[in-house]
């Protein structure tokens, strides 16, 4: 007997419940009369679904709109200097001379570096006189051979010409030989470190110094596949660095891979930056930005949107009834979602109360939660 009780008291429990959340049914109301209807529907409030003939559930409706949206590519790079050279030695010797201050500026062909040059002048020397021999030679040779005389041949002085111009390009290769024990500055630009000194030792291919021209940098990232579709030459990068905290640098693309990695799935860019202040240096981390606005397309806030087995949709009021309306989520942005759907802009959706409406529901509008509070 306690077990039929306890078992009546649940059935009572739970009659009850289904009767406060969603209604009465119709044929129950019949048997009992109207008034316990209408009691529970005003316990469920104004908001509630109500369901049979002559119900309406309670919604804010709002038309369809459209909207640009902004995408923002974020990704993270470095920075290179627009042009740089490795300074190498082309010969060996002593340094003599040296001016390698790091950071330094220096102009293109500053002199940077001296070698010990006493052989290469020696040289120079011992190849300048021996032009000058030869020379002589041609002139007295010239001046027989046009007075007539049979001393000199033809021969003679052909072999003297020859002479000469060996002499004058030995002249020349020690020329090259001595100004090679100079170095200058390729490029104008800022001198690296360097551990070369006066009295150090080079040899042939030895790295001295180097140089990068900090005017303009290089942002260098990666993009992914799915954003190719937003490079273009000229197109505008904004670029941050953790050295100079809420500052940002603008530049613009010139040049991205025209090819993908084939293990990242993503394309190099490069972009220049202004750096003629000099704040930025090569080798810095940038978090770069960049920019693009889609075509219009209809926005709804994510309160309107349901999902089913065929996936997302929008509820379409029209003639006081509802219909659903399939669509594909593009985009989403805090709590305003863009899509693509058949519904026409102007529409009026359904942007409260969706989640509790079915096809041909009736409905009755209310005003949405911010006027009702205004």
């Amino acid at each position: 007997m306690k077990k039929l009780i306890v078992v009546i008291a649940s059935l009572g429990v739970l009659a009850g419940s289904y009767g406060i959340a969603f209604g009465v049914p119709e044929q129950v109301a019949l048997i009992f009369g109207s008034a316990p209807v209408e009691n529970a529907n005003q316990t469920r409030g104004k908001n509630a679904v109500r369901r049979g003939p002559g119900r309406s559930t309670t919604v804010v409706l709002a038309p369809l709109e459209e909207s640009t949206y902004t995408l923002v590519l974020r990704a993270v790079g470095s920075a290179i200097s627009l042009r740089r050279a490795d300074v190498m030695s082309t010969e060996a010797g002593e340094v003599v001379e040296a001016a390698l201050e790091a950071n330094n500026l220096v102009e293109k062909g500053d002199i940077i570096l001296r070698l010990d040059d006493r052989t290469q002048r020696l040289s120079l020397e011992i190849a300048q006189a021996n032009r000058d021999q030869a020379q002589a030679t041609v002139t007295r040779y010239e001046g027989l051979h046009k007075n007539g005389s049979s001393v000199v041949t033809d021969v003679a002085l052909s072999e003297a010409g020859v002479a000469l111009r060996l002499a004058q390009a030995n002249v020349g290769l020690a020329e090259l030989a001595l100004e090679n024990r100079t170095i200058v500055a390729p490029i104008s630009g800022r001198l690296g470190l360097s551990d070369v000194d006066v009295g150090d030792r080079l040899s042939s291919g030895d790295l001295i110094v180097t140089i990068d021209e900090s005017a303009t940098l290089l942002a260098e990232f990666e993009v992914p596949e799915r954003s190719i579709g937003l490079l273009a030459k000229g197109k505008p990068v904004f670029v941050s660095t953790p050295t100079y905290a809420g500052r940002v640098f603008e530049g613009r693309i010139t040049a991205f891979d025209s090819r993908l990695d084939s293990v990242t799935r993503s394309a190099t860019v490069q972009a220049e930056i202004d750096n003629s202040e000099g704040l930025l240096l090569s080798g810095m981390t940038f978090a770069t930005r960049m920019y693009e606005e889609t075509a219009p397309l209809p926005v709804v806030p994510s309160t309107a949107i349901t999902w089913d087995r065929s996936g997302a949709g929008i509820w379409v009021a029209e003639d006081g009834k509802t219909s659903r309306v399939p669509v594909t989520i593009r985009y989403r942005e805090g709590d305003r979602v863009w899509i693509e759907t058949a519904a026409s802009l102007g529409a009026q959706i359904v942007v409260e109360g969706a989640s509790k409406l079915r096809d041909g529901t009736q409905i009755a509008t209310a005003q949405p939660r911010e006027a009702q509070g205004s």
